[in-house]
């Protein structure tokens, strides 16, 4: 029998700056976190490194959203990390899948030739996405699922893309701190929007709605 977080519970969870997360891979225990700095990436004011545009603008894979989320969110636990460990659990995974069903959480997939190669999963919630985990199995391809959700929740008018913890890798993003306190205003703010997850087909213009980002070697 699977084990879930309630979907109302969660919800509760996120809504009050609140993410779950495992202490392992084999663990059952659940654990609630509040950083007292909350790690932001900015969706107006998005940073792209201009090798990594450059590459994403030869347009050599297919990109979708939806299409397979629990093998990205299983990818996503299998994911190399510094520590070699894991927050993703079991428990975790059946939650976020339930959510996915909800259409609650969602997921923006890389592919190369109908091969799963990439992809990333977050919560969506009013205007806000909190990202929860990536993977990539061929170099750059979570980076380029990042660009593409970018793309999407700014056309699709989003206030929040949440990180959570800070992460050196997303600082070339643009991805900054700041305190909860703050934090926690703008997220109240934003649950408030009504904002749609809504894929962005035509590649040119994802283009053009990174184009304006600043950009940065």
């Amino acid at each position: 029998m699977n084990k879930i977080i309630p979907t109302k519970n969660i919800l509760d969870f996120y809504a009050k700056g609140f993410f779950p997360m495992a202490d392992s891979y084999s663990s059952e225990l659940i654990n609630l976190y509040q950083p007292k700095n909350r790690f932001l990436i900015p969706i107006k004011n998005f940073h792209i490194p201009k090798k990594l545009f450059k590459l994403f603008k030869k347009n050599n894979f297919d990109f979708k959203i939806n299409e397979d989320f629990e093998t990205v969110i299983l990818k996503c636990q299998l994911s190399k990390r510094k520590d070699n460990g894991t927050w993703i659990n079991k428990t975790i995974i059946d939650t976020y899948i339930n959510l996915h069903k909800e259409k609650l959480a969602h997921s923006v997939e890389c592919y190369d030739q109908n091969k799963l190669i990439g992809g990333l999963y977050g919560v969506h919630i009013g205007g806000c996405f909190f990202g929860e985990s990536m993977f990539s199995d061929v170099t750059n391809t979570s980076k380029f699922c990042l660009l593409y959700l970018i793309a999407i929740l700014k056309k699709n008018l989003f206030y929040i893309l949440d990180s959570q913890f800070y992460n050196e890798h997303l600082v070339q993003f643009g991805g900054f701190e700041i305190k909860n306190n703050d934090y926690l205003k703008k997220l109240e703010k934003s649950l408030n929007y009504d904002r749609n997850f809504i894929f962005v087909q035509n590649f040119q213009e994802v283009l053009s709605l990174l184009q304006p980002s600043n950009h940065k070697s």
